[in-house]
């Protein structure tokens, strides 16, 4: 759930903005146009809460109704000055249309003088039209409010002394926003490090260099399996299909994924080599797959109930001074993870070999061995489309998995309303 910093921390001073111009919008100014922003409003915030990265939808309403905000604020202070002769887009609108009636041609010919003839004659049954709205300049001269000239000045040295404070923090917020737009746009996959020895700044490379490896050195029709987190790096540089990627909606499939990664090592490539044919792994400390393990265990355990004794599934984790637990050193993320680094811990060379390792060991990539070329044949040959030619093919598991399937338990999501059935332990 996001909280009141995070907010904060993207948001900046709208925080204190948007929910006084939502409220404008909301009672003051509401209309059937306005009514959108409400709506928007109220959804962008209610599924921020849920998930931090949903913030950066709720930025641009937020954005809104901050503007609108300042907006009601200046327009309060020069209407001390102006009063309801204030320029405005209808004054605007007025005019223009004025002119283009004015400027409009008149038809020429015989036809003009019996025009002109008929328009002399004063009809006695039509009224007279309404006196025409004055023009801007002529608007501008009037500047009386019905207030006293002291409370026009106060308002005005209101909305001067506003914008004066306000100054140095429109400065501040904007150098944020280009500070948060270069964080969030820059390339994540290629990272700097120091040194620790020489303090000499180095480039660190090894994602990229892990997914040219998999688009030059592995054939057109490997599936790779890795953590969903990196599926759209996998395909979008590395070209080639992988297991699961960040439009993986499908919970239960999730779980299989996070149920192989974190179980037994034999259990693991029993179910793996009819999925895929290589495994990439993020190794090398900080935000690695050993550091996101608990919460993958808790992911297949929501689906596949057993895996762990309890539904956060803490037996599964790092205690202190580095020690993994006992279902943690025995799972295939971990003897990938540390394979070779860690003294007595190696992966079985008779399922995995490894194929790759990056020059700072972020990323290690293995080759599953006895992969079924039944169950990938099979999935190939029973592609079902929503249309011929569609790209929008949902993916269907091997015969060979079927076993495994029926030990799944639907996993049931806040928002399924209408289940009637409660799952609570796993929606803390």
């Amino acid at each position: 759930a996001a909280s009141a910093q995070a907010y904060f921390q993207y948001l900046s001073v709208i925080c204190y903005l948007a929910p006084v111009g939502f409220g404008i919008v909301a009672l003051v100014a509401c209309s059937p146009a306005s009514s959108f922003l409400i709506v928007y409003g109220i959804c962008a915030y209610f599924f921020s809460l849920k998930m931090v990265r949903l913030i950066l939808l709720a930025a641009p309403i937020a954005s809104i109704c901050g503007g609108i905000a300042l907006g009601y604020a200046w327009a309060w202070s020069i209407g001390g000055v102006f009063g309801d002769a204030r320029p405005n887009i209808n004054t605007l609108l007025e005019l223009d249309e004025e002119e283009t009636q004015k400027s409009s041609p008149v038809s020429e010919g015989a036809g003009n003088e019996k025009t002109e003839k008929i328009s002399n004659v004063k009809d006695p049954k039509k009224k007279k039209a309404p006196p025409k709205k004055k023009g801007v300049n002529q608007d501008l001269s009037k500047t009386s409010t019905g207030d006293p000239l002291w409370v026009k000045l106060v308002r005005l040295a209101i909305g001067v002394y506003a914008v004066k404070e306000a100054l140095p923090i429109a400065e501040e917020f904007k150098g944020m926003c280009h500070q948060v737009a270069k964080q969030i746009s820059h390339p994540t996959i290629i990272t700097k490090g120091t040194n620790r020895q020489t303090g000499e700044t180095v480039i660190v490379d090894d994602y990229r260099e892990a997914y040219f490896w998999l688009r030059d050195k592995t054939p057109e029709d490997a599936r790779i399996m890795a953590w969903w987190d990196y599926g759209y790096q996998i395909t979008g540089i590395g070209n080639r299909t992988t297991i699961a990627d960040g439009n993986t909606w499908n919970h239960e499939h999730i779980a299989l994924l996070g149920r192989i990664l974190t179980g037994p090592e034999k259990d693991a490539h029993r179910i793996a080599r009819h999925l895929a044919d290589y495994v990439l792994i993020w190794a090398g400390g900080g935000g690695d797959d050993l550091a996101k393990s608990p919460h993958l265990k808790r992911i297949a355990n929501s689906v596949y109930r057993g895996l762990c004794s309890e539904p956060t599934c803490r037996s599964f984790s790092v205690k202190r001074g580095g020690v993994p637990s006992k279902q943690l050193s025995e799972s295939l993320l971990y003897k990938l993870h540390s394979n070779g680094l860690v003294p007595g811990v190696e992966a079985d060379t008779n399922r995995w070999r490894e194929v790759f390792r990056s020059k700072y060991g972020k990323v290690r990539i293995y080759k599953i061995l006895s992969v079924s070329k039944e169950s990938k044949e099979w999935v190939e040959n029973n592609r079902k489309c929503d249309a011929p030619g569609s790209w929008y093919c949902p993916g269907q598991y091997p015969p060979a998995l079927k076993k495994i399937l029926a030990e799944k338990r639907d996993f049931a999501q806040l928002e399924d309303f209408n289940r009637g059935q409660a799952d609570e332990e796993y929606q803390k």
